[in-house]
């Protein structure tokens, strides 16, 4: 495609309710705990340049939130969205979406 030379792949990953998400709401201290250690891997993975932007929905339904990675692949957007408590439990999941983007549009990209 001409003219992508100047544009990056950034990966969004849409932040849906998964299978067990009704399970974790029945129990809410536990709940509490791991949407602190959700927490702290989002921030981890901000320090780290891998999630450009995030933010959760408001409205409360199936799509949780958004979250724009920046990763040499699908694979490893992937891998990074594993990494989040959240998923490992089985209360959130991921659908990704690769978008170019022009580099140094969004801060931090290269």
């Amino acid at each position: 495609m001409a003219g992508t030379e100047k544009m990056t792949t950034l990966y969004m990953g849409l932040l849906q309710r998964a299978p067990l998400a009704a399970e974790w709401d029945a129990r809410p201290d536990e709940l509490a705990a791991l949407q602190e250690a959700h927490l702290a891997n989002n921030r981890r993975l901000v320090e780290e340049g891998h999630l450009l932007l995030l933010g959760p929905f408001t409205d409360d339904r199936f799509w949780r939130g958004v979250f724009v990675f920046q990763a040499d692949s699908l694979a490893e957007a992937e891998a990074f969205a594993a990494s989040d408590p959240s998923v490992q439990a089985g209360r959130l999941a991921f659908e990704f979406h690769p978008r170019l983007v022009e580099k140094g549009r969004i801060k931090g990209t290269q």
